[in-house]
């Protein structure tokens, strides 16, 4: 008597976690054949302070990793590759292969530009069971992309993601419905979410080294312990999440950052590189058509130490202005005076709003040290205008040219004042974005 095939046994939730192997590296070996083999790594320039945004695996072996300052990296290996970050051709990449992905559904939650959560739930009677999904689309992508990836098959986004991230590159790891806390018991307590290194280290301090620890306890005894972080953590040990997999949509924040050719102390430099930062946010925030509620300061000092701060505005705004007159408060509150050279600094915008006619204040003008809020919008957006027209180029804020920047040159000698109107050429500025 014939046997009858086999039906894939379909999972009442079903979730996949797609994540490319050393994407950006990925991408170059795929553009240029000739690297394969040799450890290749994406990032800035050594002598120009550079990091490592990705390594290739053959990198990897020598200990390199992203964020890794690129000078260590070069002397880690002597015939490393250094490639510079083509973020357009990535996008690029990305957008293929979530294309791909939305073959198999439409619920796809792209988390960065080489990792995206898909809910295949409702697809298994189509495609077959999530494993067969998950397998089919890593094959995908190997076959139409030439890139590799990694994939995680669970019935919840922690444990998918967990389980991507086990056996990379190529992994492809099945997490069963009802074996969570089986797969989670002997893993480092490190890779569960809102675990880092302070986190982790308060809890080796409990004894706790694994998740199979965490579950062990009493949750009674984890809350005396940790509060309200026990909460958190208590359900994801026990491979319980039901954050759901979200469709993308408004930007949580936007930011801006720039790592100094050399360490910064004097504070009109640092506020000079502020007020350049704050512009490039806010420029962005009015492309976007958008305002935002909170600025952040981030700082990174010579001794790699980082802290950010934040402040909470009034009233929603997209001005330059106000970004930076937020974020120069801070600088001066927090950092300046306390003596400690500055690598890097960062502007951030959040709590992000659609575009809303704002409530003036009649008094503004007199309070404030620029033009009034509705004068200074105007102005913005007309400069955006002259931008988008004539280039990044055509207009810049004179405290943020070049020569600004270098000590003034030797006074020249008296030069006779040119007849007719008594012009001067527009100087031009670099675009710093």
């Amino acid at each position: 008597m014939p046997t009858q095939p086999q039906v894939p046994t379909r999972w009442a939730r079903a979730i996949l976690h797609v994540d490319m192997d050393a994407f950006f590296a990925s991408v170059e070996l795929k553009d240029e054949p000739g690297l394969a083999g040799k450890p290749v790594v994406v990032g800035g320039k050594p002598e120009a302070r550079g990091v490592v945004a990705a390594a290739s695996y053959e990198a990897r072996r020598f200990g390199i990793h992203s964020a890794m300052p690129m000078a260590r990296a070069v002397r880690l290996c002597r015939g490393l590759v250094i490639r510079p970050p083509r973020f357009d051709r990535y996008e690029e990449e990305s957008l293929a292969i979530r294309a791909l992905l939305e073959r198999s559904t439409p619920l796809v939650e792209p988390v960065s530009l080489d990792e995206a959560f898909l809910d295949v739930t409702g697809s298994q009677r189509l495609h077959g069971s999530a494993p067969d999904i998950g397998k089919k689309i890593q094959d995908d992508i190997r076959r139409e992309r030439g890139l590799g990836a990694s994939v995680g098959v669970a019935a919840c986004k922690f444990v998918a993601k967990v389980a991507s991230d086990l056996r990379k590159p190529g992994g492809f790891v099945v997490v069963e419905p009802g074996r969570e806390e089986e797969f989670l018991r002997p893993l480092p307590v490190g890779r569960m979410w809102g675990v880092g290194p302070v986190t982790e280290q308060a809890l080796r301090r409990l004894g706790i080294y694994t998740i199979g620890d965490l579950q062990a306890l009493p949750p009674e005894a984890l809350r005396g312990d940790l509060g309200s972080l026990a909460d958190r953590l208590i359900p994801l040990a026990h491979g319980e999440d039901e954050s759901p997999v979200q469709l993308p949509g408004q930007a949580k924040s936007l930011s801006a950052e720039s790592t100094f050719p050399r360490d910064v102390s004097g504070r009109e430099e640092l506020e000079r590189e502020l007020l350049a930062l704050a512009e490039r946010v806010a420029e962005r925030l009015r492309a976007e058509e958008l305002s935002c509620r909170t600025v952040t300061l981030k700082v990174r000092f010579s001794d790699f130490r980082t802290i950010t701060r934040s402040a909470t505005l009034g009233e929603p705004t997209h001005t330059t202005e106000e970004l930076y007159g937020a974020a120069r408060t801070l600088l001066r509150e927090k950092v300046a005076g306390k003596g400690r050279p500055v690598r890097l600094l960062g502007v951030g915008a959040s709590h992000l709003l659609r575009e809303a006619v704002r409530q003036l204040d009649l008094f503004a003008g007199e309070r404030s040290e620029g033009p009034p809020p509705v004068r200074a919008d105007r102005l913005e957006h007309a400069v955006d205008e002259v931008r988008q027209r004539l280039g990044t180029e055509a207009l810049g804020r004179a405290n943020l040219l070049e020569t600004a920047r270098k000590p003034a040159p030797p006074i020249a000698a008296p030069q006779p004042v040119p007849q007719g109107k008594n012009r001067v050429p527009p100087t031009r500025t670099k675009d710093r974005a």
